[in-house]
């Protein structure tokens, strides 16, 4: 199968390199200035395309990876889009973070253009894209994933079907919220105790021994002691980005947002003064009643 793919950031790039890498298949993608440096793709063999339109009457299979909603409608349903140029039978992944009807919509308007679609979002990082071991929420029909696993499985350690098209965005929210939620609270803490005078070490090895040991703490720790970042190279304004879409989606259904809302509140105010580029972890410092410049 030839594959096109929309969106080469953090986490793009590794879904690209092991698709041709591992999985051998031909690979188109777009050029695109939020794109890591592509030279190493290109060496490959990929062919970079200017429009969406490009990469959609060539290719089989069409691997979306961007920020939100309004960039893959844009891609989607937008002047010279990806529904424009669709050829019969072509599959859209769509492995964003998005909102569940959204998705839906866009679905409708890749099927009356010929196509099938899946929402396909993932669970884990950079690091794992680029090792080829992401894990997908997969929303769709069970036929048409299966026509994809062999792509899939090129930049995948599981691949799990949730349920019908809209479920995949729906639980990653739900996972976002969780895992965003609890690195929120934990930086926070995090900095109330480093404000203290708490030795950052003793302070990981208490939640480590009892009921803070967590994902989120595995992935804080190496900032909390060493200042590394890069333990999970994530934006803050993403992550803000992913908690106001689940309070949206949970208030289209009548649900309870008391706690997300808080959460919501507390990423704001880094993302309002300018640090919404910070990875999640710098949430620590930035949470610090006196704060480093």
């Amino acid at each position: 199968m030839h594959v096109g793919i929309i969106g080469v950031g953090l986490m793009g790039h590794g879904i690209a390199r092991n698709i041709l890498l591992k999985g051998g298949f031909r690979l188109s993608f777009l050029d695109h200035p939020g794109n890591q440096p592509t030279g190493d793709l290109v060496a490959l063999g990929a062919d970079a395309c200017t429009t969406p339109a490009d990469i959609a009457q060539t290719t089989d299979v069409v691997i979306l990876c961007v920020t939100g909603s309004p960039q893959v409608e844009a891609i989607i349903a937008g002047d010279k889009g990806v529904a424009s140029a669709l050829r019969a039978g072509t599959i859209v992944v769509d492995c964003s973070t998005a909102l569940p009807d959204s998705t839906l919509r866009m679905a409708e308007v890749v099927r009356q253009a010929g196509g099938d679609y899946l929402d396909a979002p993932m669970t884990r990082t950079a690091r794992h894209a680029h090792e080829g071991t992401l894990n997908l929420l997969a929303g769709g029909e069970a036929t048409v994933l299966d026509r994809v696993r062999p792509v899939l499985a090129a930049f995948t350690e599981k691949v799990e079907h949730v349920g019908p098209l809209g479920h995949g965005h729906r639980l990653k929210l739900l996972h976002n919220y969780v895992s965003v939620g609890f690195m929120t609270l934990l930086a926070e803490a995090a900095a109330q105790a480093a404000d203290s005078g708490i030795d950052p070490q003793v302070f990981v090895d208490v939640l480590a021994n009892g009921g803070g040991a967590s994902a989120a703490l595995d992935r804080l720790a190496p900032y909390i002691i060493e200042q590394d970042r890069d333990s999970l190279p994530f934006f803050v304004s993403n992550a803000l980005k992913d908690i106001d879409y689940y309070r949206d989606m949970s208030k289209a259904a009548g649900a309870a947002t008391t706690v997300a809302d808080g959460v919501s509140d507390a990423l704001s105010i880094p993302v309002d003064a300018g640090h919404g580029e910070a990875y999640v972890p710098e949430l620590v410092r930035l949470f610090r009643h006196a704060r480093e410049t």
